[in-house]
């Protein structure tokens, strides 16, 4: 089986990071499972740091355009299913029509995934500007009932990659957040960020107290190996029934792609 993961950073600029992706990679899928891992087109951002464009919703659709070209190439190399290993899963719904490999995102995987762990999930963030579209997405999802809420962590991502081999501080920090939604009512917290999430799982922090702390990435890519299995036992597969679901004809698409030079 062969999933192509997908971050929204540029990962030839985060070198440590994306070791530490790889690696945690490998205590999580299966042997036999090969998962390789991509960023977006360098140059993309003006630093290393996504969130500088990104929290401005303009920039992010944009730069999400990049999210087509790459499970499109993923489905022509042969891959088994797209993992989209970012929590706002950018356009998600469009990409399924687009292809016939399952796609699967942090943030729809990990929501659906805390509901079957507890009742009531929270969700902690870096970038507080971006909470409307988390807010969006669980309403999309139907799961506003199961959400206490979604809130700022205290540090940045510059701050995980300054504490990344001496986290003690920050790992306090977001236990003290964690807390605060465990007060409100949440059963599971989800470290929405993936930086947050692959230091915490490096590092072992699974638990707050007795509440799971979820590892996203871990779900993301088990949820993929799942769906490659059941479409390749019993044939399970994207609907294509209705609008939202309808697959356009690959010639058109890459017409369009061209049109539009998203094919460069």
């Amino acid at each position: 089986m062969k999933i192509w993961h997908q971050s929204f950073t540029v990962l030839e600029e985060l070198p440590a990071y994306q070791q530490a992706i790889e690696k945690h990679i490998k205590k999580v899928v299966r042997p036999g499972t090969q998962v390789e891992v991509h960023g977006l087109k360098p140059g993309t951002y003006p630093t290393n740091y996504p969130g500088t464009d990104i929290a401005y919703s303009s920039l992010y659709t944009m730069h999400a355009l990049q999210w087509f070209t790459q499970a499109i190439k993923s489905q022509d190399q042969s891959f088994d299913a797209f993992a989209m290993c970012t929590l706002p899963n950018p356009f998600i719904r469009e990409i399924r029509t687009l292809v016939d490999i399952p796609v699967v995102g942090y943030g729809e995987a990990s929501f659906h995934t805390a509901c079957m762990l507890g009742q009531r999930f929270g969700v902690l963030i870096f970038i507080d500007r971006m909470v409307p579209l988390y807010k969006e997405q669980v309403g999309i999802y139907g799961l506003e009932s199961r959400c206490t809420g979604i809130e700022p962590v205290g540090f940045t991502f510059h701050d995980v990659l300054k504490a990344w081999n001496d986290p003690g501080e920050l790992i306090e920090r977001f236990e003290k957040s964690a807390m605060k939604l465990v007060e409100q009512g949440a059963d599971v917290i989800i470290p929405g960020e993936m930086p947050m999430n692959i230091l915490l799982a490096t590092h072992g922090i699974n638990r707050v107290k007795d509440v799971p702390i979820l590892d996203g990435m871990a779900v993301t890519l088990k949820m993929a190996e799942i769906f490659v299995d059941l479409k390749q036992s019993i044939g399970l597969s994207q609907s294509r029934h209705g609008w939202m679901n309808a697959k356009p004809p690959r010639e058109r698409v890459d017409q369009v792609m061209e049109f539009y030079g998203l094919n460069r």
